[in-house]
């Protein structure tokens, strides 16, 4: 069958409480299975939030006590790949008999990454991938992702699925080596919700022939801790991050949303031959390409600060010769 429902949810994580971003994640999991999805988006750090509004105390050439403090909650409301957290969100696909596709922030020693983590309908991580290129200030607290983990992913019955993260929507090269994967159902976790965001999912969606599966984050200043100094102020009204969620198919056209100020889970089925419908007249790593005058390589090699090669007249330790 070639008609599917998919589902993107609309929501915020409690920021620095993880826990209770993971009890919120299961009900609105079971609500988009309970409506029949079977593949389902959810928002750029969701888990492990999006400290939207904080400066971590930095300046040009400085950095305060108090934003090395804020770096370490953030740090601490993080999750290690694999680990616990992983394990209790394959328990939910499972559930949910489900792919789940989830924004969180990646902890891997001192460092943060923004990433999306694949989960097949078993439970198990498919996938990983790590933003390539955090926005601005992101850069002071995230690290930056390398090509390793650009997979576009094998998901019965959906074909094939991957995700860009916020801006690196806005990245052709990016884009390229997705549509060159073959991509057909494109996630896009974000918390980027103006309204040219719309215009970005569309074009997307037209120039890949691939369905576009946008997932903006819905946050309210009262979802944040009391001592959460961001700039917008402490109203406890104050919208933070106010949706903009949206559904796209193969020709641009909108099947769900978008929707703003508000939580909420969008739906729409999707017909899969609708991709190669569109790639009749438009196939950019195909029939439209050229490759004899435009050539694009990718680098997907892992890269470690450190790499060591084991030397056989040392033990493993490399300090105590055999």
């Amino acid at each position: 069958m070639t008609t599917q429902r998919v589902a993107v949810v609309q929501a915020g994580g409690c920021l620095f409480d993880t826990g209770r971003t993971l009890e919120r994640m299961a009900q609105l999991t079971a609500q988009a299975a309970d409506e029949g999805a079977r593949l389902i988006v959810f928002p750029e750090a969701y888990v492990g939030g999006y400290p939207k509004g904080l400066d971590f105390g930095a300046r040009v050439g400085s950095r305060s006590a108090a934003g090395r403090d804020d770096f370490l909650r953030y740090w601490r409301a993080a999750i290690d790949v694999p680990g616990l957290e992983v394990t209790r969100i394959g328990g939910m696909a499972q559930r949910a008999a489900a792919w789940l596709v989830v924004g969180v922030i990646e902890r891997e020693g001192g460092t943060l990454y923004c990433s999306v983590l694949f989960f097949a309908p078993d439970g198990a991580l498919a996938g990983r991938h790590r933003k390539l290129m955090p926005t601005a200030s992101e850069r002071l607290i995230w690290g930056m992702g390398d090509g390793s983990t650009l997979p576009v992913l094998a998901a019965p019955p959906f074909g094939k699925i991957g995700a860009a993260i916020c801006w690196e929507n806005y990245m052709p090269a990016l884009r390229m080596t997705m549509y060159g994967k073959g991509i057909g159902l494109w996630g896009a976790p974000t918390v980027d919700d103006r309204d040219i965001w719309q215009s970005t999912m569309r074009h997307i969606a037209y120039e890949g022939r691939c369905f576009v599966l946008a997932a903006c984050q819905y946050l309210k200043r009262d979802a944040c801790p009391d001592d959460y100094d961001c700039i917008q102020g402490n109203a406890p009204e104050t919208t933070l991050i106010r949706g903009g969620s949206v559904i796209v198919g193969p020709l641009g056209e909108v099947l769900a949303g978008p929707v703003y100020d508000r939580e909420a889970v969008l739906t729409a089925d999707i017909d899969l031959d609708d991709i190669v419908r569109g790639k009749f007249d438009l196939d950019v790593t195909g029939h439209y390409a050229r490759p004899d005058v435009f050539e694009l390589k990718v680098d997907a090699r892992a890269r470690r600060a450190a790499e060591h090669e084991f030397d056989s007249t040392y033990e493993a330790d490399g300090d105590t010769p055999v």
